[in-house]
């Protein structure tokens, strides 16, 4: 009885990793802007690179009207600000 209940506790645990897991085509963006650099973006600069800082250690972009973003994915970043003027990830 010990050794079925602990299979399926581990049985559950590998299921919860595989199904909670991102999958690899979504485009996130890193959590923090440590790293000082950015990931290739159709359009925008980056920040980094423009002698740009963010406000905080997650803001990933700042739009063309200077509003701040914290999207977590890069996809429609500013889109209703005029885009993306500098990425800071």
């Amino acid at each position: 009885m010990r050794t079925r209940l602990a299979t399926s506790a581990i049985a559950v645990a590998v299921a919860g990793v595989f199904f909670s897991a991102p999958t690899a085509f979504a485009a996130t963006l890193p959590s923090t802007n440590t790293a000082h650099h950015c990931v290739s973006h159709t359009t925008g600069l980056c920040g980094w690179t423009h002698h740009q800082k963010p406000k905080d250690k997650y803001e990933t972009a700042k739009c063309k009207d200077a509003t701040l973003s914290y999207s977590r994915h890069s996809q429609g970043t500013c889109s209703h600000h005029h885009g993306v003027h500098y990425w800071f990830k």
